[in-house]
C-alpha cells in the first residue's frame, strides 16, 4: 500500500501510445456491404507510462484512422498524467473538437480513455469499477448476440450457444426487415421456440445499415408482432438520425426501444435522453468517448429514467469495459457478449466462464483485470508488444 500511496504522490507521465488492427478474424456484422476476416473495424491501444504500467483499451474504428489521429493527439497526451482519465479525456475532447465530433479522433480517445483507467486501476490496485464509484454488483447476465440467418440455420445456433449457458439473446440483421413481415416473424418465431419461453429475447433491425429501407409504420407493426413473442426490446428499429420517429414509436410500442450505438460524446445523446426517444440506451464505450463518457451517459440516463445497457459488438477490452460500468451502475445488469468472435473469446488468457445461472462474473482484479493472450494478440495484430497482466504492464 505504501507503495501505491507513493505512485499516486508523484506524477506519472505517458510516454507513447501505440495501436494495433485487429484482422483475421474479424466477425460477420450482418451489413449490406458485408465485412471480410481480414477486414479491421476494431483497433487495440496501449499506454505506455514512464512508470513501468501499461494500460490497454480498444477502439471501435480502422487501424489506419487510429494512427492517423494519435498522430494529431500526440502533442496532447504526451507527458500527461493517465491517472486523472476523466481530466486528460476531457483535454483531448476539447481541443479538437474543431475536427469534427464524433469521429475517428472521438474513437481513438475512446481506447486512449479505456487504457487510462486500466492504468488507474493497475497504480491503485484496485477494480475500474470500484474507481467509478463502487460496485453494485459482482456479477451480471450477459445476453448473447448473434446474426438472423435461414431460420433452421439460426435457430441451430440458437440452441448451441444456449447449451453453454446463456439465458439471454439477441437476434439480429441479416434478413430483418429486407424481405417480408411474414418472413420477420418466421425468423422470430424460430428464435422463440429455439431460446424456450423463459429466455429474454431481444430483437436487433440494424436499421443503421446503410441500405435499410424500412420506416416508422414497418417499425411500429414489427413492435406488436414482437409482443406476442414475448420480446424484451426491439433494438435500432429506424435509421440512428431519426429522432421524431423514435420518439413516436417509443410513444406507442409494446416492447422496450432500445438504440443509440451510433451516438458518440454525451452532447450527441442529451436530446435523446429528455425526449425519451429510448427506453434503454445503449453508447458504446469504445466509440462514445471510453469509460468517462459512457459514465457520465449512464448518469443522464438515470436522471430521464432510461436503462442503461451498453453495446458491446467490439473486443474483449470492450466486454471488460461494459463489465466494470455495469458493477458501478446503480440499474444495469446486462452486457453485450458478441459470441464466437475471437476478439472477445481469444484476446484473454483466462476464458470467459458463466456461472450456472448463465451470469458473467465482474473482473475484481486491478485495472480492467483481464491478461491478455500476447500470442492471440500478435497473431490478430502482427504486432509483439510484450506481456500485459492486470497488475503490471
Amino acid at each position: 500500500m505504501l507503495v501505491v500511496r507513493q505512485l499516486l504522490g508523484r506524477n506519472v507521465n505517458i510516454t507513447e501510445i501505440r495501436s494495433a488492427g485487429l484482422r483475421h478474424g474479424t466477425p460477420e456484422g450482418g451489413w449490406t456491404n458485408e465485412i471480410q476476416p481480414e477486414d479491421c473495424v476494431h483497433t487495440l491501444i496501449a499506454v505506455f507510462t514512464d512508470e513501468g504500467i501499461t494500460g490497454w483499451g480498444s477502439a471501435s474504428t480502422n487501424d489506419e484512422l487510429v494512427r492517423g489521429a494519435l498522430h494529431v493527439l500526440e502533442p496532447l497526451y504526451t507527458g500527461e498524467n493517465p491517472l486523472e482519465p476523466e481530466r486528460v479525456s476531457e483535454k483531448l475532447h476539447a481541443h479538437t473538437f474543431w475536427m469534427g465530433r464524433g469521429g475517428s479522433i472521438t474513437h481513438t480517445i475512446s481506447g486512449i480513455d479505456i487504457a487510462m483507467w486500466d492504468i488507474l486501476g493497475k497504480a491503485t490496485s484496485q477494480p475500474v469499477g470500484r474507481l467509478l464509484g463502487g460496485r453494485y454488483r459482482d456479477r451480471v447476465r450477459p445476453y448473447a448476440s448473434l446474426l438472423m440467418r435461414d431460420s433452421r440455420v439460426m435457430a441451430e445456433h440458437l440452441a448451441t450457444v444456449r447449451s453453454q449457458g446463456f439465458r439471454a439473446f439477441k437476434i439480429g440483421w441479416g434478413p430483418f426487415g429486407r424481405h417480408s413481415n411474414a418472413r420477420d416473424e418466421e425468423l422470430v418465431r424460430a428464435a422463440r421456440k429455439a431460446v424456450g419461453a423463459e429466455s429474454l429475447l431481444m430483437v436487433d433491425a440494424g436499421a443503421s445499415d446503410a441500405l435499410w429501407r424500412q420506416d416508422y409504420k414497418w417499425a411500429a407493426r414489427t413492435a406488436r408482432m414482437l409482443a406476442d413473442y414475448a420480446a424484451y426490446w426491439f433494438e435500432e428499429p429506424l435509421p440512428p438520425d431519426n429522432l421524431h420517429d423514435y420518439v413516436l414509436l417509443r410513444n406507442s410500442s409494446p416492447v422496450p426501444i432500445a438504440g443509440g450505438e451510433v451516438l458518440t460524446r454525451r452532447q450527441s445523446f442529451t436530446p435523446w435522453l429528455e425526449l425519451r426517444a429510448f427506453d434503454i440506451v445503449q453508447p458504446d464505450a469504445t466509440k462514445v468517448g471510453g469509460i468517462s463518457e459512457a459514465r457520465r451517459i449512464a448518469w443522464m440516463a438515470e436522471e430521464h429514467g432510461v436503462r442503461f445497457i451498453p453495446h458491446g459488438w467490439n473486443t474483449a477490452l470492450g466486454l471488460a469495459s461494459d463489465l466494470h460500468l455495469a458493477s458501478a451502475s446503480r440499474n444495469t445488469d446486462m452486457v453485450e457478449y458478441l459470441t464466437g468472435s475471437p476478439f472477445i473469446d481469444d484476446l484473454v488468457e483466462a476464458r470467459w466462464k458463466l456461472d450456472s445461472e448463465g451470469m458473467l462474473p465482474i473482473p475484481d482484479g486491478a485495472g480492467l483485470g483481464i491478461c491478455l493472450n500476447m500470442d492471440a494478440v500478435e497473431k490478430h495484430t502482427g504486432q509483439r508488444f510484450g506481456s500485459a497482466g492486470p497488475s503490471a504492464g
